[in-house]
């Protein structure tokens, strides 16, 4: 990675222009061609700097109101084989291993979104169902003050 490269990340990652060619101003800002952005993108993902790239969504401004986060507690010798099988579900957008402290045993975190509480009790009895872990918490958002991907 150069510093053309930071400069393209830079640019791109707070969203690209929703127009007919986005990476036009790109290129013209950084002084290549618009296949050079497409060509140094696709190589930046093939390297691992970038996961994907595509569109996200405000699932909150579609209804999608009820976002849970699922913690797990998870016998520390099956985390690897429990959070393969957690991280497998559709609707699992993240899956993360944390520390244990001594007044909270939860170690694996799941965050299901869906617009109903319900549906997301749901998931959560099928996760549990699925890995056999019956200890478990849902904490709910109340309300999303700031949501950014990680920043250069």
């Amino acid at each position: 990675m150069d510093d053309l490269d930071t400069r393209l990340l830079k640019l791109t990652q707070d969203g690209i222009p929703f127009v007919h060619s986005p990476f036009a101003m790109i290129a013209e800002e950084l002084g290549i061609t618009e296949e050079e952005v497409v060509r140094r993108i696709e190589k930046l993902q093939e390297n691992g700097f970038i996961r994907r790239f595509g569109a996200s969504i405000g699932h909150r401004a579609i209804g999608i109101t009820a976002n849970a986060m699922c913690t797990w507690n998870v016998p520390d010798e099956l985390v690897e084989e429990v959070g393969a099988v957690m991280a497998g579900f559709s609707e699992v957008t993240h899956c993360y291993e944390r520390p244990r402290y001594p007044d909270w045993p939860y170690n694996l975190f799941t965050m299901v979104h869906s617009y109903t509480k319900e549906d997301c009790e749901y998931v959560a009895s099928e996760i549990s169902r699925a890995t056999g872990i019956t200890d478990y918490q849902l904490l709910y958002s109340v309300r999303e003050f700031k949501k950014t991907g990680v920043r250069l």
